[in-house]
């Protein structure tokens, strides 16, 4: 089991835009209502990059950007890890299309964003960060194992590393084999010991053939099922309610990632 505690989440999906504003609707005190949400413009990017920022970028920048808001801390001085289940599918249509065609010049900037940790690539520009990256990707999964892999850096380096997960919907016909129901994005800034922004602490261990955790409305729970970063939605729709409890989230086929959630009251000064 590996303890860490969390001090700021970021959200961004359908009818989820931001955390603080999608609060009441996870915690069950205001109805769901699943309109699309645009990806929001990265103000963190330098208006050269911003232009080249593709989907991916925007909902990572956004969804990070709001945690470390809400956690008070430096992002050029914290550790990330980068999880999606499949990166930025509209690109690689992009640039297989070109391929395809008689005129085979590709852009560099496609091939650039067409790598799966571009996002990470841009998180740096935009916040100037030093510190270590790691950009991952387990199919269905990815969201439990960005998890595992922040939280195991959290306690092993003991420092605060935060975590941004992302998926994309992908354009036809890669759509028809890889279905992603909506793009969705979250964020949490982790820490192995309570500060004074920590407000949930989580405990993570693997657990074979468990039952894995739905959310509701169905229209939620929908989206969870649908879309691989949206995997988080049980665990968000706890620490809306300020609820101590288990949650069970997808990683591998036989196992699978058990997160005991627990409030907690900010403790003492940040490390």
């Amino acid at each position: 089991m590996t303890r860490v505690y969390v001090e700021g989440v970021g959200l961004w999906g359908p009818g989820l835009e931001g955390w603080q504003a999608s609060r009441p609707v996870l915690a069950g005190r205001a109805d769901y209502v699943a309109s699309p949400a645009a990806a929001p413009q990265p103000a963190l990017l330098p208006p050269n990059e911003r232009r080249r920022a593709v989907e991916t970028v925007k909902l990572a920048l956004a969804a990070g950007a709001e945690a470390f808001a809400e956690a008070g801390r430096d992002p050029s001085a914290t550790a990330t890890v980068l999880t999606s289940s499949g990166g930025d599918g509209g690109t690689i249509d992009q640039i297989m299309t070109v391929l395809a065609s008689p005129e085979r010049a590709l852009s560099p900037t496609r091939f650039h964003n067409s790598v799966h940790n571009a996002p990470s690539g841009y998180w740096g520009i935009a916040t100037g960060a030093r510190a270590p990256s790691t950009s991952l990707c387990c199919h269905d999964g990815s969201f439990a194992a960005g998890l595992l892999e922040a939280a195991v850096q959290a306690v092993s380096e003991d420092r605060a590393v935060a975590l941004i997960a992302y998926d994309v919907r992908y354009p036809s016909p890669l759509s028809l084999v890889r279905p992603i129901g909506a793009a969705f994005a979250v964020a949490l800034v982790l820490s192995p010991a309570p500060g004074h922004a920590s407000f949930a602490r989580i405990d993570v261990r693997l657990e074979a053939n468990a039952v894995l955790t739905a959310v509701s409305p169905a229209a939620l729970e929908t989206l969870r099922r649908n879309t691989p970063a949206a995997r988080a939605l049980p665990m968000l729709a706890a620490f809306a309610r300020r609820e101590a409890g288990s949650v069970t989230l997808d990683y591998l086929d036989d196992l699978a990632l058990t997160l005991d959630l627990a409030p907690v009251h900010p403790a003492g000064p940040r490390r």
